[in-house]
């Protein structure tokens, strides 16, 4: 019998059980652990404090709302990440707590991750968006109609998502065109261009096509190309036969109570959501668009840019979403993953990347990002 939800005074109660932990919500979320904080400058120390404390209670509250067992945040502001810090616990059972160093489930950002390798392809001549995908992949069986990556990386090429479990897939592949096969003999739902239609093993096929054109395995090809040059140390594909250091555990939300994630094997979807990072490693990556470290501004703009299909106005892009927020300029992408949920925000106008990982499924933080970003720059 599942033992019900109640408030505690201070810090988290965990009841723990057989099958399940009961996270017991309170107006404070387990205390921070490992903080880094960089103030700006002498006037600035008081200035980014208040920021930080302010967005501290932000996540008390959030936390407080919504059993999360363990979050991670960091903020790129003024030139340098000014703070990460984590709250929780990476394991529930053994009571270790998430620190800077945590690694999460990136989730969907790995898509917005692997955008920075396809603009590196683009800018460098190796990629034609607009050419059919067996141009780089000519295993892909033909359609009833063309499809491009320009239709794939922004969702309207009618490839199809997720059909059944095939979310909690525990099957190992060795190689991106392998996870093709798991959805390459299904119909387009859609001719190419006319719709948007979300879809993560679009961003498989993007992965084969990158591929493709950079002549070397996906992985090697993003370690090379743009983890390395970014320093993007933390950033790791998630092998789970492999002992990763720092790595969570991954929970879900299952009527109020936290129970283990099934196991699964994200080796289907390296570019789609296979991703692990830090939170501090997430926001130094979004900043990298606002420094052209690797990607020039018109490639930065390229695929920060909404296409627009001729029946719904989407705001995504190329492996980024792209509006006002708020009356604010943001690209941004958010992750579901089975044992995450994430969000990475950038706000060009403001020189501030946001970034917030957590461990446990249905736990969204968009408007933790937003409320955390608003604080940052008013102390700018």
């Amino acid at each position: 019998m599942r033992p019900p939800s109640s408030r505690g005074a201070l810090g988290r109660s965990l009841l723990l059980g057989a099958l399940a932990i009961a996270v017991v919500p309170s107006p404070r979320p387990v205390a921070a652990q490992q903080a880094v904080v960089q103030p700006a400058t002498a006037r600035g120390v008081v200035t980014y404090m208040d920021a930080i404390r302010a967005s501290r209670e932000v996540i008390a509250e959030r936390m407080d709302e919504t059993p999360i067992p363990g979050l991670s945040v960091a903020v790129f502001a003024d030139g340098e990440v000014r703070w990460a810090e984590g709250f929780g616990f990476a394991d529930l059972e053994q009571r270790v707590p998430v620190d800077v160093d945590t690694r999460f489930r990136i989730a969907s950002i790995s898509k917005a991750l692997a955008a920075a390798g396809l603009g590196v392809l683009i800018q460098e001549g190796r990629l034609d968006l607009d050419a059919p995908v067996q141009t780089y992949v000519p295993s892909f069986p033909e359609k009833e109609w063309t499809l491009t990556t320009r239709q794939i990386a922004s969702h309207t090429g009618g490839v199809r998502h997720y059909d059944g479990d095939e979310f909690a897939s525990a099957v190992k592949y060795d190689d991106v065109l392998d996870a093709l096969d798991i959805f390459d003999d299904s119909p387009l739902l859609f001719q190419p261009g006319s719709e948007y239609s979300y879809s993560t093993y679009g961003w498989n096929l993007v992965s084969a096509v990158m591929q493709g054109a950079a002549g070397q395995p996906f992985l090697a090809f993003m370690r090379e190309r743009v983890l390395d040059p970014l320093d993007l140390d933390e950033t790791i594909a998630e092998f789970t036969d492999s002992i990763i250091p720092g790595r969570a555990r991954f929970y879900q939300n299952d009527d109020g109570l936290v129970v283990n994630a099934p196991h699964v094997d994200n080796s289907n979807k390296w570019a789609g959501g296979g991703y692990l990072s830090t939170a501090r490693d997430m926001a130094r990556y979004g900043a990298s668009y606002l420094s052209n470290d690797i990607l020039e501004p018109a490639t930065v703009e390229l695929l920060w840019t909404p296409v627009v299909p001729s029946d719904e106005d989407s705001r995504y892009g190329l492996g980024w979403n792209r509006a006002e927020v708020g009356g604010v300029d943001t690209a941004w992408h958010t992750g579901g993953a089975m044992g995450g949920t994430t969000v990475l925000i950038v706000q060009p106008d403001r020189g501030i990347a946001v970034a917030i990982l957590t461990n446990v499924q249905g736990a969204g933080q968009t408007g933790t990002a937003h409320a955390i970003a608003d604080l940052f720059a008013g102390a700018m």
